[in-house]
This record gives structure tokens, C-alpha cells and sequence, in this order.
């Protein structure tokens, strides 16, 4: 069982240069803690994600910690021309020592894709193709390729990742339909979704790898994301816990109301705190109530990951940092040891 941090690098009240050096201190943390991995959205204007080029950030995590892998959940494809994105890539993954985790997406909302001039339309197709094109690319001393948009012919590949073929791939999952092709790729998935529809995608990825042949021992990472806070009280917890929440969600959905729009229901959290806890996608309280709530949660949902967003919304670096710590010394134990 291993322990991971999400991070929409979701806008508070700080200033921006301010937010930047609390996150880092906390980057620091989660390397100093032995978390196995730091995953940061990327977004575009809208106060959900401060991190719109996600490569500029983590190399600076990258100069910051020294076990910690890290990547972006998710790179969004289609906005990056592929060569660069490639390149990009390959530097993080030199710069870092081989810890570097490549998510890859095409992005949840229309809306930021239109911003850049992309069709939504033409996005899942942009995506599949710069995929194939960054893969191949790693694997090869020269990349030719022929798509419906892309092409390149003989271009020479001076750049490469220091893991081979590559960084590990990881993708945003919350469809059964998307089982087949992330077992057949050896891709580690997460998501958001509550304890038993996420039992159905970890069940389908367990029937679909030994339905391949694959060694049980050698399952990628399947996870979900949880806000999570601790304090010495629960009282304390629920306070810290309900005023990041409601900042976060109206992040969440500032730019999509703004436009008339709504994401999918399944994604949408609920409006209050309580109720997002009572659906088991968050938890706030004593290190012992939420060491109990986690690991139900992990044997509910069969997962092998658990992702944390101990810093989101209004809550200060000071009350994310402390947080932090009670979870290392009193909840991570406990989680570690789960098989």
C-alpha cells in the first residue's frame, strides 16, 4: 500500500508568489514523510489550478526533495505541440533522477480547451495522437509519424527520459470502458469517485491484468483522491476542514458557472463538507477517526494507492503543514501496513 498527495494548487486568500513558497514547504514535507508520490493538476484560468504549466512547477519540486516522485495528474495533450511536450518530458526526468510520473489527459473541461483555440471535438483525437507520438519518441533515435494532426518526418531524437522506455504512465479513470486499454498499457490509475464505484474499476483492472497473463506482484497503482485534514481535535479538524472546502468547490465550479455550464454529475462534489464525508470522499478529524476512515476506505474500494489533498481552499501552509504531520506520525503507519 503506498500513500500519495494531490494538489489542484487551488487558489486561497495568499498572494501568488506566497502560495508558491507554502506549497514548496510542504512539497518538502511530503518528501521528508516518505509519501511515494506529489501529483498537481493542471488547469487554466480559473482559480482551481495555479499551476498551468505544470513543468515550470515541478522543476522546481524537483530541486526541492530527493526521494519524492512526482508528475503532472494530468498533462492536457492536446495544448502542448507534442515535440516540446516530449522534450519537456525528458528533461524533468533527467533533471529529477528518474522520478518523474507522466500523467496524460485531454482534459475534463471545453471550456479551457476553447480558450487555447482546440475544438473539443478534435481533442480526443489530438490526444491519442500526441501520446503515440511522446512514446515513440522516447524509444526511438528518430521519430517519424503520420496523423490527422501531427506530422513529422526524421526528426532526431537528442532528448531522453532516464527511465526506460519511460516514465511510468497514469490516467485519470472513471469508466470501466477505459479497463481494457489502461491494463493493456500497464497504466496506474486514479480517481475521484466514491468507495463503490471505484470497487467496480479496481475489480475490472484485477480481472482484466490476470486475464492478460500478468504477474498479481506487478499490478500497477490503482487509486482515489481524498481531502483529508487532521488536528488534535475534531472540532478543530471539521473547522479547518469546512472553510477549504467551500473555497475549493467554488473554484471548482467558478469557471463552468461562469459560461452557463456544468461538468458531469459525477463529478461535481457535494455542496456541503459533511455531506462529501458522508459519500467517503473526504475526512476531517482526530489522527485515530481518520486512520479508521481511510483505511475502510482502502479496503472498500480495493486499492493499492491513496492520494491525500491535505492543502486546498483557505486553509493556511501553517494548518495544511500540521495536518501533515499528525498524519505521518499517527495515520500513515497504519495505512502502510495494509496489503
Amino acid at each position: 500500500m503506498k500513500l500519495g498527495v494531490f494538489d489542484h494548487m487551488d487558489r486561497g486568500q495568499a498572494t501568488l508568489d506566497r502560495l508558491f513558497r507554502e506549497r514548496l514547504r510542504l512539497v518538502e514535507a511530503y518528501d521528508q514523510a516518505g509519501f511515494y508520490g506529489y501529483h498537481v493538476a493542471e488547469h487554466h484560468a480559473t482559480p482551481l489550478g495555479v499551476a498551468p504549466s505544470p513543468g515550470v512547477w515541478m522543476a522546481a519540486v524537483a530541486q526541492r526533495t530527493k526521494r519524492l516522485r512526482f508528475g503532472p495528474l494530468v498533462y492536457l495533450l492536446p495544448l502542448y505541440h507534442p515535440l516540446k511536450l516530449l522534450e519537456e518530458i525528458c528533461m524533468l526526468d533527467q533533471l529529477s533522477g528518474g522520478r518523474l510520473l507522466l500523467g496524460v489527459g485531454r482534459g475534463i473541461s471545453p471550456i479551457e480547451l476553447r480558450f487555447y483555440g482546440i475544438d473539443p471535438d478534435n481533442a480526443p483525437g489530438m490526444y491519442a495522437e500526441a501520446l503515440d507520438i511522446i512514446l515513440r519518441g522516447m524509444r526511438s533515435e528518430t521519430l517519424t509519424f503520420e496523423g490527422k494532426f501531427y506530422q513529422f518526418r526524421d526528426v532526431p531524437m537528442e532528448m531522453a527520459p532516464l527511465q526506460t522506455p519511460h516514465p511510468p504512465l497514469w490516467y485519470g479513470v472513471g469508466r470501466p470502458d477505459a479497463i481494457p486499454w489502461v491494463a493493456a498499457n500497464r497504466v496506474n490509475i486514479v480517481s475521484n469517485l466514491p468507495g463503490p464505484p471505484m470497487r467496480v474499476l479496481t475489480d475490472a483492472y484485477r480481472t482484466e491484468w490476470d486475464r492478460l497473463g500478468n504477474d498479481p506482484a506487478d499490478l500497477p497503482l490503482m487509486g482515489v483522491s481524498r481531502h483529508v485534514v487532521v488536528a488534535e481535535t475534531e472540532q478543530e479538524a471539521l473547522k479547518i476542514a469546512r472553510k477549504g472546502y467551500d473555497k475549493w468547490r467554488h473554484s471548482f465550479l467558478k469557471l463552468w458557472l461562469a459560461h452557463g455550464m456544468m461538468p458531469s454529475p459525477a463529478a461535481v462534489f457535494p455542496e456541503k463538507y459533511e455531506d462529501a464525508e458522508a459519500q467517503g470522499r473526504a475526512v476531517a478529524g482526530t489522527p485515530d477517526k481518520v486512520a479508521t476512515f481511510l483505511r475502510q476506505a482502502v479496503k472498500d474500494a480495493g486499492l493499492n494507492y491513496l492520494l491525500c489533498r491535505f492543502a486546498f481552499g483557505d486553509i493556511t501552509g501553517d494548518e495544511s503543514l500540521a495536518s501533515i504531520n499528525l498524519f505521518t506520525r499517527h495515520v500513515m503507519p497504519s495505512l502502510q501496513e495494509l496489503q
